[in-house]
């Protein structure tokens, strides 16, 4: 496969595709209700304007995150979509056995032939104790060290090829490959895709060694971007799979129709984020509140050094960020996730980038 084969659509005149990384964000005075059917609408949406690809994050014990099961909400979107790529951004290898992921991204891709993408991280997505709870280990190292051999042994899954011999051999992942060869089986020739994600230069290699598409966390470590790249393409080996290097990065941005409305989303993330960080998990806070709030120093460095790296204002400031960006990383595709109090900037959001951009003018949601 090549690059090009993986970018796939035009893409108006943004410099390389662009798409979407969900959180599911639950904001204060909202429900998860709320949120997933806001999900619904944004994915109807992104797909109307042409974005590439739809992936929901998997992350656990967050309040203000709705988006612990990934493969549950993609089965929601698929039955709310027909033709955007709906992903895992990522699945957190670590916390579930291959076969359980082979099989529901096997059903993903039933239900939605020639659509899912399945991304794979080997952090946890949560807390140390929210970790252990959910591997039923105490040993939280474990997973992480053994990343390249799950990832392996899930690739083996995908593909039914144990060989002779292996204990799961006779084991299949179904729906998979399997069914074409038992009598009157007809499956289809797809698999999901396998991307590795990161956020420092060890996934960077190994996508690159193992000739895998790569997409990168630039939204909290926008630090390690470009060195995370530059080793993802030195260590890049043709594959089956790929046959050049294909990085996508994800990037937190914000455009609103006034400039100081952007201001106060992005601050009060950046103040959802410093709770997170303290041990103070909570809904998405109303940036109303954060107005009143006094900040510390040390809280009013924290802010301004998290919203340093959300690119947010105008439709016409977040082009103009987003094409500098891509630039300076060479990223193949830009994941936007835009993080808001409301459902409906959120949405408003990808409208008008996708108006600056001139991507198709499609139904609203």
């Amino acid at each position: 496969m090549s690059a090009d084969e993986i970018r796939g659509i035009s893409h108006g005149t943004a410099p390389v595709p662009l798409s979407v990384l969900d959180l599911v964000t639950v904001g204060a005075g909202s429900t998860a209700t709320d949120a997933l059917r806001t999900s619904a609408s944004l994915a109807r949406l992104t797909e109307a304007r042409g974005f590439h690809r739809y992936w929901v994050a998997e992350h656990h014990s967050m309040p203000g995150v709705a988006s612990s099961s990934p493969a549950v909400i993609l089965a929601h979107l698929a039955a709310h979509t027909e033709r955007i790529r709906l992903g895992s951004g990522g699945v957190m290898l670590p916390n579930h056995a291959p076969l359980v992921i082979a099989e529901q991204f096997g059903t993903l891709e039933a239900l939605a032939p020639g659509r899912i993408d399945l991304g794979l991280g080997r952090a946890p997505g949560t807390d140390g104790a929210t970790a252990a709870a959910l591997r039923r280990t105490q040993t939280l190292n474990e997973g992480a060290d053994d990343f390249p051999q799950q990832l392996a042994e899930l690739i083996r899954f995908l593909d039914d090829d144990f060989p002779d011999g292996h204990r799961y051999r006779r084991i299949h992942a179904i729906p998979g490959p399997v069914q074409s060869t038992t009598p009157g089986g007809v499956q289809s020739p797809h698999r999901p895709p396998v991307w590795l994600l990161g956020s420092s230069g060890f996934s960077a290699r190994l996508a690159g060694m193992l000739g895998l598409p790569f997409a990168f966390a630039h939204h909290f470590s926008a630090q390690n971007t470009v060195p995370a790249l530059d080793l993802y393409r030195e260590s890049f080996s043709p594959s089956a799979v790929l046959d050049e290097p294909y990085a996508l990065i994800g990037v937190s941005a914000l455009a609103t129709d006034e400039e100081r409305e952007a201001r106060r989303q992005v601050r009060a993330g950046a103040v959802n984020m410093l709770r997170l960080r303290t041990g103070q998990p909570g809904l998405f806070p109303d940036p109303d509140d954060v107005e009143k709030h006094e900040f510390s120093p040390m809280e009013e460095e924290f802010v301004h050094s998290w919203t340093a790296n959300i690119v947010h204002g105008t439709a016409d400031e977040v082009r103009a960020g987003l094409d500098d960006l891509q630039k300076r990383t060479g990223a193949d595709e830009l994941m936007l996730t835009s993080h808001a109090h409301r459902g409906e900037l959120r949405l408003r959001s990808y409208e008008l980038i996708a108006d600056a951009y001139g991507l198709p003018t499609g139904v609203s949601a």
